[in-house]
């Protein structure tokens, strides 16, 4: 939930271990013109990763999206799907994935989603009012629904893909992983 404090708004990540909220959201990929319906509910059983993130054509939001992309088939290993959302509508999505642009993103697999209306941005408490984009935040969403893992950035920096794959794996192992515990590393005993 944000407040302002001394004029500046505050946000709070969503609790760990508390159910995510609901989304409605219509998606595009480089293989679908046509929007196509996305909920939570679609991705039970499995792990999520959303992936908020500013605008499109924008400077830093492009090798966000291209560095995921490239991530996709380690995600995938992990029975994990990833889902990046903007507020940008559908018709600028697709204009990004075809557009002759620096920094259009061009042919990926990832699928974008839009969050015109900024529901979903509010109910994970991402949208800066000021703008009315969403801010760049990850959440790491497990097959129950629940929420295990989130963070946000300055909108001027950049997120690290194989981290989330850390901490994703980390998570999987069900035990208790110490500082910069690393896939084959021993989790902790208690």
């Amino acid at each position: 939930m944000s407040y302002k404090d001394k004029g500046r708004e505050i946000h709070k990540l969503l609790n760990i271990g508390t159910k995510a909220p609901d989304f409605q959201l219509d998606t595009v990929s480089s293989f679908s013109s046509l929007p196509i319906p996305a909920s939570l509910e679609q991705y039970k059983g499995k792990w999520l990763i959303l992936f908020f993130y500013p605008f499109d054509f924008s400077i830093v939001c492009p090798t966000e999206i291209k560095v995921m992309n490239s991530y996709l088939p380690k995600f995938e290993e992990l029975n994990t799907e990833v889902l990046a959302i903007s507020t940008d509508s559908i018709y600028s999505h697709r204009a990004w994935l075809k557009a002759d642009h620096p920094n259009a993103i061009g042919q990926i697999d990832l699928t974008l989603a839009s969050d015109y209306k900024k529901e979903a941005a509010q109910a994970y408490d991402v949208l800066d009012s000021k703008t009315g984009a969403a801010y760049r935040a990850l959440y790491i969403i497990d097959p129950d629904g629940c929420i295990q893992y989130a963070t946000m950035t300055n909108q001027n920096v950049g997120r690290s893909a194989a981290e989330t794959v850390r901490v994703l794996q980390a998570l999987q192992t069900g035990g208790l992983c110490p500082m910069d515990w690393a896939l084959g590393d021993q989790t902790l005993e208690v």
